[in-house]
């Protein structure tokens, strides 16, 4: 069993930042999946092929943010139990959070086999990458099931404190998955669905080393007759776990219909941005991978110590979080920016859309600092069970904020106006979530929720 972090015990960054390590490395390596197929499909297959890879982005993001909603709610909750050590109650969270998963997945798999071209009519996708984009969306949809296990598997071990397995799982995958879509694509040629079906496939491979790994542990969240039985829902536990993970998947989802407008403005500008987008949006993914870390990490290290009855704590785990941000967000921003047309040009091999895909970079990149501090803040506030005033405001701050200004600026600055329509998105995240937290939340008494 793996041990939870003592908050008691020697200084908070250290725990900290043994715990966040690992987990900005898993994030790092499931984005460098994502990377090495878009690499490849990019340079074997082609502009348009990438392009359609891009276009479904968003789509994906959609269909998952309930997903990662159930997640948060349960990783609080495991968190919670982890903290006040209760092995029994960490195990039906556990299985409740795959029971629902299973369904979920189950649903939206064979829907959007069925829907996806419809789905990507109504985003505008340009004609010349139609039929390569329903090909990608229908391998994705396949394979959303494992992709689904996958997530909510590292969640929970993420609650009880454990980041290094799903690190190694991760790196399973990505090896897996980068060497099948190489020799997909240019062996097989089974063309741009080769991406989804060779992802899938890792993550059945990494999902088979966790199950092995845990029963030879005896982890509580193992594989077995135990975990079995917890697949059948509890009611109770459900309704505690949807409590924080729908507000959370209201607003992934509100985010995800945004990125589908995004998309909608992007394409009107041609195949060419289309394909600067993807591009675009596989570096500052790693931009903010630091900061999405050290938001988790802070959710965890919160609900913990909310678990163990020392809430005391929470001051101490904000100004750690925070630190961290500066200095690994900040750091990686400032690699971004020094090395962006090099990075830029692992992507797209076109002179002119390389240009403009650094142009859009060097607009947004710094904006991840921004990100990373507002996520911290709503982080440790649903650690304790607030999620609906964090919801709201980040709500607020894409419906009201960034949506009118991302059609405002693209028609009066170009597609350069979009990219800013992200920084003034994330800047009022920051300041929405900070002034709640300081002025409301942190007033209130805290309160365990198992």
């Amino acid at each position: 069993m793996p041990p939870r972090p003592q908050f008691h015990t020697g200084p908070l960054w250290r725990a900290f930042l043994v715990f966040l390590l690992p987990l900005i490395g898993q994030n790092i390596l499931q984005s460098l999946s994502m990377t090495v197929n878009a690499i490849v499909v990019g340079r074997m297959l082609g502009t348009g092929a990438l392009a359609a890879m891009a276009t479904f982005m968003p789509v994906a993001f959609f269909f998952i943010a309930f997903l990662i909603g159930v997640t948060a709610g349960a990783s609080v909750l495991v968190g919670q139990a982890w903290g006040a050590q209760n092995i029994g109650l960490v195990r039906r969270i556990g299985g409740t959070a795959i029971g629902v998963t299973l369904g979920l997945a189950a649903v939206i798999g064979g829907g959007g086999w069925l829907g996806a071209p419809a789905i990507l009519r109504l985003m505008g996708t340009p004609p010349d990458i139609m039929a390569p984009a329903v090909t990608y969306a229908r391998a994705a949809f396949a394979t959303m099931p494992v992709l689904f296990v996958f997530i909510v598997a590292g969640a929970l071990l993420r609650g009880t404190g454990d980041s290094l397995r799903p690190l190694v799982v991760q790196a399973v995958a990505t090896v897996v998955s980068g060497v099948l879509t190489v020799a997909m694509v240019g062996q097989a040629g089974m063309g741009v669905a080769a991406a989804a079906w060779s992802s899938g496939i890792a993550q059945a491979a990494g999902l088979a080393v966790l199950g092995l790994w845990l029963r030879a542990r005896r982890h509580p969240l193992a594989p077995g007759r135990a975990l079995l039985a917890a697949l059948l829902p509890d009611l109770g536990l459900l309704r505690a776990v949807l409590r924080i993970g729908l507000p959370t998947g209201a607003q992934l989802v509100v985010g995800s219909l945004s990125g589908l407008v995004i998309v909608g403005l992007i394409n009107r500008f041609g195949s060419d941005a289309t394909a600067a987008y993807g591009a675009v949006s596989q570096i500052q993914n790693y931009a903010q991978f630091p900061a999405l870390s050290i938001g988790i990490a802070a959710s965890i290290f919160g609900a913990q110590a909310i678990g163990a009855g020392q809430s005391d704590r929470l001051g101490a785990v904000l100004r750690t979080a925070m630190a961290m941000n500066l200095a690994l967000t900040g750091g990686l921003v400032g690699l971004v920016y020094l090395f962006s047309r090099p990075v830029v040009s692992l992507f797209l091999s076109d002179p002119e859309v390389v240009d403009l895909a650094q142009h859009l970079l060097h607009i947004v990149s710094w904006s991840a600092l921004l990100f990373g501090a507002g996520t911290i803040f709503s982080g440790i506030m649903r650690a304790s069970g607030t999620v609906i005033p964090p919801m709201l405001i980040a709500m607020g701050c894409v419906l009201l904020v960034e949506l009118p200004l991302a059609v405002l600026l693209s028609r009066q600055m170009g597609l350069g106006g979009i990219w800013w329509a992200y920084v003034a998105n994330f800047a009022a995240l920051l300041i929405g979530q900070g002034a709640w937290y300081l002025l409301v939340w942190r007033r209130r008494r805290i309160i365990p929720l198992v």
